[in-house]
């Protein structure tokens, strides 16, 4: 992606709810929608719990900002995010988020900020509530995302096998939406696009770096370059 013309992105870390290891895998995905200009870890920093957070946010241009907290029991981090979740688009500073964390408690903020027409991927881990995951643009598993790295189109047939059957009907019936032509092809961005306006689910969940790599390993889908270049896919039964 140009410097010129790229997308702000600002990133926004729960580091009281997160692990630190994932950090240079959520940058890379977030370097996919621009650049992440805004990088700003939310916490106690007092606390021994995070001095992992505290050791790398030199490294990687993370912003610490303090929050302590101010009655037992109640978490004053994530008011603070918030508060500077909403006011950034005000400030025109922003074009989409990433938020990590696996709180609920943020659905909330996520709504808002989709409702505002910006988009939002968030990182957590596998106890992520659903209320979250569904709220946002795109849910990643961060621990997944970090092994994925690992994964690549040659293991397909092992990654393909984590596939769950709500997501090969999801699909299906992105596929059944979309213009086809009379072989049944239609284009992949297009059945992409559809699957992520009705999920937020992410191929790296999976084990994958792109749709076409995932639909690839499943035999109910076709796939074809067509002399447009663009790729399509079909489903077969």
């Amino acid at each position: 992606m140009s410097e010129i013309g790229a997308k702000n992105i600002a990133l926004l870390i729960d580091a009281d709810n997160v692990d630190p290891n994932g950090i240079d895998a959520v940058l890379t995905v977030l370097a996919e929608l621009g650049q992440v200009n805004i990088r700003r870890a939310y916490g106690n920093w007092a606390k021994d719990a995070l001095k992992r957070w505290g050791d790398i946010t030199n490294h990687y241009g993370i912003r610490p900002h303090q929050q302590f907290d101010l009655t037992r029991g109640k978490n004053a981090t994530d008011m603070a995010m918030t508060i500077d979740a909403v006011d950034l688009p005000y400030q025109g500073k922003v074009d989409g988020f990433g938020i990590m964390s696996s709180d609920s408690d943020f659905t909330p903020l996520v709504t808002r900020l989709r409702q505002d027409g910006l988009p939002v991927y968030c990182f957590g881990d596998n106890k992520t509530p659903e209320a979250l995951r569904m709220a946002c643009t795109r849910f990643i598993d961060v621990a997944k995302l970090v092994t994925g790295d690992a994964i690549d189109a040659t293991a397909a047939d092992s990654a393909g096998s984590g596939v769950d059957q709500e997501l090969i009907e999801l699909l299906g019936r992105a596929w059944k939406a979309s213009s086809r032509d009379d072989e049944g092809f239609a284009k992949l961005q297009e059945v992409g696009q559809i699957a992520g306006n009705r999920s937020s689910f992410d191929v790296r969940n999976y084990g994958f770096k792109r749709l076409s790599e995932l639909i690839q390993s499943l035999d109910r889908f076709d796939l074809k370059r067509g002399e447009d270049g663009q790729v399509y896919v079909r489903r077969l039964h």
